[in-house]
């Protein structure tokens, strides 16, 4: 007889909330095909449908709607269970050098806090804000303990990379440039004044791309320290960047900038951290506070 397990509620939760199976797979770290085949199994357990597939995505069934927040709620004491558990085992304590991208509220670092503070009131965080290739090297270096980084790649030597989520990029342009021209053919963009990172940024990887599709090479301009930085010299009018697309948004609704809608890239957000960490338990503690996190539902 097949057995529910809490993987298959997380999946059910995840089509449920992002109504799309590959979107879904992102967030529980698997593939597509395996996000089918996990509802599938618990739809054989529960001898019921969950999901209809429409030309809007995966849409709730009236009896998937109805388990879903039993599934959620079972989850939820899933987790009151686990950190009773990591109570009992005793609360870890140390520094743990945290390394970051901008955007606290994106990277739902608030959330995780939180979580980490009532769990392990004994642990405390010393945060690095910078360029994620830089938080790379100090990771690989023993600077530092563990990070949240933006990055293309799937492996890299000597970290644990865990994918929380994806990054759509895009080009930004300062407002007075676009109302200058507002739509540049790509020669005219690529001609235009540029705010570029430092060399193996993801961010930069994705311009040098740029250019290179043109046949054309990036040359140096204005350069910023961080991804943040980036939108700000923008939006100040120093030039073109690449920029996160949640933050370009936000940007042209400000009238600080606008969008260039024929380019579009995409990296992902991670969690790095050493295949053997200076302090196993601490960096253990800060892994479970960030995926339980990003586990969770947006507000």
């Amino acid at each position: 007889m097949a057995t529910m397990e809490l993987y298959q509620l997380k999946t059910f939760v995840a089509i449920a909330q992002e109504r799309s199976l590959t979107r879904a797979a992102e967030r529980v770290f698997t593939s597509p095909p395996a996000v089918s085949a996990q509802i599938k199994a618990l739809e054989d357990e529960l001898g019921v449908k969950l999901f209809d597939r429409t030309p809007r995505g995966m849409v709730l069934t009236e009896a998937g709607a109805r388990l879903l927040e039993e599934a959620e709620r079972t989850l939820a004491s899933a987790g009151r269970m686990r950190s009773a558990a990591e109570q009992l085992r005793g609360a870890a304590k140390g520094v743990v050098r945290f390394g970051t991208v901008s955007d606290p509220v994106a990277l739902r670092l608030g959330q995780a806090l939180v979580t980490l503070a009532e769990r392990h009131p004994h642990i405390t965080l010393q945060l690095h804000q910078g360029l994620s290739v830089d938080s790379l090297r100090q990771l690989q270096r023993g600077e530092l303990d563990c990070a949240y980084v933006m990055t293309d790649h799937e492996h890299i030597d000597g970290l644990e990379l865990r994918r929380l989520g994806g990054i759509d990029l895009v080009v930004a342009l300062p407002a007075a440039m676009a109302r200058a021209n507002p739509n540049p053919s790509r020669d005219d963009l690529l001609a235009l004044p540029w705010v570029g990172t430092p060399t193996s940024c993801v961010l930069r990887t994705h311009l040098d791309a740029l250019f290179a599709s043109a046949g054309r090479e990036y040359r140096e301009g204005a350069m910023a320290n961080a991804e943040g930085v980036v939108r700000s010299l923008v939006a100040s009018g120093a030039g073109a960047g690449i920029v996160r697309l949640d933050q370009a948004l936000q940007a042209e609704r400000a009238g600080e900038l606008a969008l260039w809608n024929g380019w579009r890239g995409h990296t992902w957000l991670c969690w790095a951290a050493p295949l053997r960490p200076q302090s196993p338990d601490v960096v253990d503690a800060v892994r479970s506070a960030v995926l339980e996190a990003w586990a969770s539902p947006v507000a």
